[in-house]
């Protein structure tokens, strides 16, 4: 997943998140920083919206059914990742993958997964903590293998 799909699927569910959230424009439009002409012109995809919107929105809606459902779990997990490009060695307790996310490795310690939806690569602990995330495969497996290394 690129910043640019992100930033469509915020914009194309950005009324749903408003109306879950039970915000009107004007408030909404305040809350993440925007003006409210801007919030009209994105709910009705005439534009989309910016990069720093849709960070105000993943942090400060988080919780949203939309937004979880549409990411395909932790909406910070996904911006973390692609703003940092990547992210190594951050302990933030997870809970574990039961429902977006697939198996690609274990082992005792450790467990590399990919996110159905946005289709970047985590490796969690046997408790769950997330201590690395990238959108590139091949990274993900080294350092799954390299972990696994140091372990032994």
């Amino acid at each position: 997943m690129k910043k640019e799909e992100v930033i469509t699927i915020i914009s194309d569910k950005l009324r749903l998140i408003r109306t879950e959230a039970g915000y009107t424009q004007d408030k909404m439009a305040n809350v993440i920083g925007i003006s409210k002409k801007t919030l009209v012109q994105i709910e009705k995809r005439r534009v989309d919206a910016s990069w720093t919107a849709v960070i105000a929105v993943c942090a400060l809606f988080r919780d949203s059914e939309t937004l979880v459902s549409s990411l395909g779990g932790e909406p910070l997990e996904v911006i973390e990742t692609l703003a940092r490009e990547g992210v190594d060695f951050r302990k933030e307790k997870t809970l574990g993958g039961k429902v977006w996310w697939k198996e690609i490795k274990k082992s005792d310690e450790y467990v590399l997964q990919q996110n159905l939806f946005s289709k970047h690569y985590r490796i969690l602990d046997r408790d769950h903590y997330r201590i690395y995330s990238s959108f590139n495969e091949e990274e993900s497996e080294n350092c799954f293998n390299e972990i696994q290394g140091e372990e032994d």
